[in-house]
């Protein structure tokens, strides 16, 4: 097993810096969360793209962006599949935010988020789904063990009850 798979970092703590990453969008531009800062941003990680949670979940920040844009607060979604896989689903769903590619897993690592996975007794390593948001560069709150369903409508409670 490769060394970074043996040794998965923890979730970074609220209050924490968090870790600052560059990642290919579905057209390959460059999106960094230093180009971000500032801003309170929804940071979501998911296992892989065109799945059935993981579209739920897309498709529940694609229906409430609005509502997202109107607070001033851009959601960003990353999963480990490579650039074509995220292109693919973003068109496919209409996804009016930008997914991004962690193909190599290292922000996905840098997050804590890339861990050993047991489904049915076979075990592998991928993405815990994982939602942060993040405040003047900080780690604000953390949302583990995410259902996909609803979970839009969930982020959106924690921030109007946390508002800066």
């Amino acid at each position: 097993m490769p060394a970074t798979q043996e040794t998965s970092k923890a979730i970074p703590s609220v209050g924490t810096q968090a870790p600052d990453f560059t990642l290919p969008d579905s057209n390959g531009s460059p999106v960094s969360l230093a180009s971000l800062k500032g801003q309170t941003i929804v940071l979501y990680f998911y296992p892989k793209a065109d799945t059935p949670g993981c579209t739920k979940e897309a498709c529940g920040f694609r229906d409430a962006i609005a509502t997202y844009k109107k607070q001033g607060v851009p959601v960003l979604g990353i999963s480990p599949d490579p650039v074509e896989d995220v292109k693919k689903f973003a068109d496919k769903f209409q996804l009016n935010f930008p997914l991004l590619a962690d193909a190599d897993h290292k922000v996905c690592e840098q997050y804590g988020v890339w861990q050993e996975k047991n489904n049915y007794g076979k075990k592998y390593w991928g993405v815990a789904r994982t939602t942060f948001i993040i405040r003047d560069g900080k780690i604000a709150h953390v949302f583990e063990s995410v259902k996909p369903d609803g979970h839009d409508k969930e982020v959106l409670a924690w921030l109007s009850g946390n508002s800066k």
